[in-house]
């Protein structure tokens, strides 16, 4: 039997962007466990918003299990926090209600700020570094600087070691910004894995001093690029029908739905939403062939493919819950009148 570090994860009830919050149980299995073996727990609610101090019990319902490569036995456990009977969601547990299908596949790009003493990693005590251009995908010391990059391949090493779908990392267009890319197939999948990939990040940089910042316009009204969490979406119908006329039915949902999209798409968006640095205008939905400031990017190889693939949804922020982006995404799909798909089919 062989002693294991069961670190249990979940979201707190801080609004509106809830926290990560982990505490660790030691449990004896004769092999690394399978979700069936982890038991439910226990917490104090009242320490994370969930509950008040007069009834504070919270449980915590393992619903994914990870490998944690960075801890001799480690486990990490992904949980949906429950009532204290332990079937009922929590009011905080969005997971537990969102829109799934695994026909559905997410492609979600992260973007992110390193910040230490109260700035991004590489601005200077005061004043700002030079002006953006040379930092997206940069290469150098005075383009990276000495700690980011080591952290960055240190996060995508963790990932890849949990049998996270991790796919891509490069420094963005900020100095001291980054991202990193999460695919799954699933909406539940794929959220799963960017909040435990988030997870891993916050954690890797306690040991170098550093904080993530996830807000998506850390630097105010400045000519400094915010922070995206671009949403690249398709659905069966999407990659093996398509078609002209569904493309432009969806994209019609999509339009009238602008409000419930962004109303899930991260707090704040107004403030990156402006029209500039290849953003389109948080109030105003619009599409085209690979631009980039428009609400939704359409590829080259979407069109070339008789409108079958994918599409990226370019207003999802840094900050945004992408168990509730992935369902919104689902619902105005949903909406697509059903002459639409006929025809697309026919």
């Amino acid at each position: 039997m062989t002693k294991y570090k069961l670190e249990y994860i979940w979201l707190d009830g801080y609004t509106p962007v809830p926290n990560l919050r982990g505490k660790t149980q030691i449990k004896e299995y004769g092999s690394f466990p399978t979700l069936e073996q982890l038991p439910l727990w226990g917490f104090d609610g009242s320490s994370t918003q969930q509950a008040e101090g007069r009834s504070s019990d919270c449980v915590l319902k393992p619903v994914r299990v990870f490998p944690d490569s960075q801890r001799t036995n480690g486990v990490l456990v992904m949980c949906e926090v429950m009532m204290p009977d332990g079937v009922t969601p929590h009011p905080s547990n969005k997971r537990a209600t969102i829109l799934d299908d695994e026909g559905a596949w997410f492609g979600f790009e992260q973007e992110y700020f390193f910040y230490k003493n109260g700035r991004p990693l590489g601005f200077p005590e005061s004043g700002y570094p030079a002006p953006q251009g040379p930092y997206y995908t940069g290469v150098g010391y005075s383009k990276v600087g000495d700690v980011a990059r080591q952290i960055v391949e240190e996060h995508l090493d963790a990932c890849l070691a949990s049998g996270i779908n991790h796919e891509g990392i490069n420094a963005e267009v900020a100095k001291g910004q980054w991202e990193f890319q999460i695919f799954g197939k699933g909406s539940k999948r794929a959220a799963d894995e960017m909040w435990m990939a988030r997870y891993l990040l916050e954690r890797l940089a306690e040991k170098y001093g550093v904080d993530i910042e996830w807000h998506c316009k850390p630097l105010g009204d400045t000519d400094w690029n915010g922070s995206g969490m671009h949403c690249n979406f398709s659905t069966k119908f999407m990659r093996e029908v398509g078609g002209k006329a569904y493309f432009e039915a969806l994209m019609g949902a999509f339009e009238t739905n602008l409000e419930d999209h962004i109303s899930v798409y991260g707090p704040d968006n107004h403030m990156r939403l402006t029209g500039k640095h290849e953003t389109a205008p948080w109030n105003k939905f619009s599409y085209g062939v690979a631009d980039r400031g428009a609400s939704i990017r359409v590829p080259h190889s979407f069109i070339k493919n008789d409108y079958k693939g994918y599409l990226e949804d370019r207003r999802p922020n840094s900050q945004g819950d992408p168990y509730q982006i992935a369902s919104q995404v689902l619902k105005t799909i949903a909406t697509v009148p059903t002459d639409a798909k006929d025809a697309a089919a026919a």
